[in-house]
């Protein structure tokens, strides 16, 4: 995600040249390629223009510190203005009421019912609320047949009618369903098209108005750039919608919708999607996003995810493992499936500081682990609890039963030592301490 606009701003920073002052003269050239940058990921000429405005006139004048290059002045600068333009805080969904109901409006291949598959999810888990999926997709192919896999993936009921053509109808029923089963969120996945059409903006507009939800959202895909703003403009001018839906951006996407939409149409982005996994969903953070856009990483994030795998118990239990000196290669596997829950490797790297640019250029995600994991399988219990056994037979063994050559075994099991030692060493002190601020933050 915005790996061009990263690379280029990054580039225009160090154009600027001067000492103790921001001046019209040095700062030009950097104004210049930032509306490039921003041009090039798809944002508007007249959004890119008013940006560098605003930024220069704040820029001129400003006094710099002795510890402070003006670059690094300007990057403050910048930063405040793509926090602001991207709408400057998160903003929550409104999912109160009885019940709360939340209407998925966007274009057909826009991720509508996956989205409304994880928003499910996500009020499930994290909001503690009894969530009712409704099918009202009624002309896509397979449609009604996806949101029922997606609510069994997720433990969430599915009402759908067999049968009916008829979506007012069908969003009507199922809000009288929730309110006499005792549902506290109804999550209304519609129907779209490839392209805006008044029949589509008609049904969805009657939907709205019959079933009137606490919340509606407009799913987009982020990869489609200014049409997706422009989408957006249209929809929003037919049913006002309550907040944004930026999907796939895991893609090829340079970030133009991020940055575009909310100057648009006045609405918040409320989430940002990437991946397949049900868990792929996040709030978004204006600021988090600012940050690494500019290569500061996003540490609260990923300390979040982090949060959501923890699990205080298994810490302690592991923690007591490693002060004894009996952690074993089963344990080593089951950390290796937890860091696997929280996302994409490569993405999660890229949310420490200054990690992002280092990994650009080499390919990593989950697959990385396939072969360690299938070393390890093929091990016996014996052999994974004490892997001092492994002799050159049992590892020739363990090399063909997997696939893999004695010199990955090897590997593994030098990096498992090595890492049972850093552990140990962090099970006292420091690391006692932070599993201990991990486990208070979790209780919040």
């Amino acid at each position: 995600m915005f790996e061009n606009l990263i690379d280029r701003l990054e580039g225009s920073f160090k154009l600027l040249k001067g000492e103790g002052r921001i001046t019209e003269i040095n700062i030009a050239e950097t104004l210049k390629d930032i509306r490039k940058a921003l041009l090039d990921a798809d944002v508007s000429y007249k959004i890119a223009k008013t940006f560098c405005d605003d930024v220069k006139q704040k820029a001129l004048g400003q006094d710099v510190l002795r510890a402070v290059r003006p670059g690094q002045m300007m990057t403050k600068i910048v930063h405040d203005e793509l926090t602001l333009l991207m709408g400057s805080e998160a903003e929550d969904i409104s999912v109160k009421g009885n019940p709360g109901i939340v209407l998925v409006s966007g274009l057909q291949g826009s991720g509508k019912t996956t989205f409304s598959g994880k928003l499910a999810l996500n009020c499930k888990t994290k909001r503690g609320l009894k969530c009712l999926l409704v099918a009202c997709d009624v002309y896509r192919p397979a449609a009604i047949e996806q949101l029922k896999v997606l609510g069994e993936q997720v433990g969430v009921t599915v009402y759908w009618e067999e049968g009916s053509t008829n979506p007012v109808q069908i969003a009507k029923n199922a809000v009288t369903k929730a309110k006499q089963e005792g549902y506290s969120l109804v999550i209304v996945d519609t129907a779209g098209r490839l392209a805006v059409d008044e029949q589509m903006m008609n049904e969805i507009a009657a939907i709205k108005k019959a079933i009137n939800p606490t919340e509606t959202l407009f799913v987009v895909d982020s990869m489609t750039g200014q049409d997706a703003v422009e989408t957006a403009k249209t929809f929003n001018e037919r049913l006002d919608f309550d907040g944004v839906v930026l999907t796939k951006l895991d893609g090829d996407t340079r970030g133009g919708a991020a940055l575009s939409i909310k100057a648009v149409v006045n609405k918040p982005i409320k989430f940002v999607s990437a991946g397949e996994k049900m868990e792929a969903l996040d709030v978004f953070h204006p600021k988090r996003i600012a940050d690494r856009i500019l290569g500061m990483g996003d540490v609260v994030s990923l300390v979040e995810k982090a949060q959501e795998q923890f699990n205080e118990e298994e810490a302690r239990k592991l923690q007591k493992k490693l002060a004894k000196d009996q952690f074993t290669l089963d344990d080593f596997y089951s950390q290796i499936q937890q860091i696997k829950k929280m996302g994409n490797i490569k993405d999660l790297a890229s949310m420490i500081p200054g990690m992002g640019k280092a990994l650009k250029d080499i390919d990593i995600d989950n697959s990385s682990f396939k072969n360690i994991e299938a070393i390890i399988q093929s091990m016996t219990p014996q052999e994974k609890g004490n892997p001092n056994i492994l002799n050159g037979n049992r590892r020739k063994r363990i090399a063909m039963g997997s696939g893999t050559s004695i010199a990955e075994v090897n590997r593994l099991v030098k990096q498992f030592e090595d890492t049972r030692k850093v552990m140990k060493n962090m099970a006292g002190g420091a690391g006692k301490n932070a599993m201990k601020a991990l486990g208070s933050l979790k209780r919040r």
